[in-house]
């Protein structure tokens, strides 16, 4: 992979994104699209990114009865995304059906604790302990179940890392020193998130809003 970073193309504006991708596509090493971008253009508009000749992370964050997820999954397979998204909170079973459901060669990665979230969030959701603990029993859960690897933040990657050393680890809630941290609440530099164990690094609002998007992304390259 020619850079661990993948851009998110949050906007249900298909031009936009588009241009997006092909400002920042020698800086960057995948796209991740979401449920905005999903939601407003669904498979054709993944085909469309999948044009510009970069790995495509479908984060769609799948949470539902084991069945349901496993046949959203394979209707997925014309895409063939190289990453793809779950939730960790759905279970066993469910991480199980999802993995065995997906191509081979799409990594399956469990959200466990979003970065939007800390510990008084999930205590409000009836889950006690703090995020670091809630991160590491996910994390035991998807390893046991047969996944790729997980999402967590960069406060959490290197026990993740330490409990799994062969599992692959995707670090949103990335900024620049000095960025905004806008709506998430456990954010950290890029440099500091690899150096904790993480595999890629998913970053949006720093360069996506940035002036020069190719810049910014050529810039935060160079610190890694």
């Amino acid at each position: 992979m020619s850079s661990r970073i993948f851009v998110a193309i949050d906007t249900p504006d298909l031009v936009r994104a588009v241009a997006l991708a092909e400002k920042v596509r020698n800086h960057v090493g995948g796209l991740k699209l979401g449920l905005e971008f999903f939601s407003a253009h669904g498979h054709q508009g993944v085909r469309e990114l999948g044009q510009v000749g970069l790995p495509i992370f479908l984060d769609l964050k799948l949470h539902d009865i084991p069945n349901t997820v496993a046949s959203a999954i394979q209707a997925l397979h014309g895409l063939a995304p190289s990453i793809l998204t779950i939730h960790a909170a759905g279970g066993r079973a469910m991480m199980e059906d999802a993995k065995a459901a997906a191509s081979e060669t799409t990594k399956v990665v469990a959200v466990t604790v979003l970065t939007s979230l800390d510990g008084k969030d999930l205590s409000a959701i009836g889950v006690e302990g703090g995020e670091h603990a809630q991160v590491e029993r996910l994390t035991g859960l998807a390893r046991e179940a047969g996944l790729d690897g997980v999402v967590c933040s960069g406060f959490e990657v290197a026990a993740a890392h330490k409990m799994w050393r062969d599992g692959f680890f995707v670090v949103p809630g990335v900024r620049p020193a000095g960025d905004a941290a806008g709506d998430q609440k456990r954010v950290m530099t890029p440099r500091k998130a690899l150096d904790n164990g993480a595999s890629i690094l998913v970053i949006g609002r720093p360069i996506t809003k940035a002036e020069d998007p190719d810049a910014a992304a050529r810039a935060i390259s160079a610190t890694l």
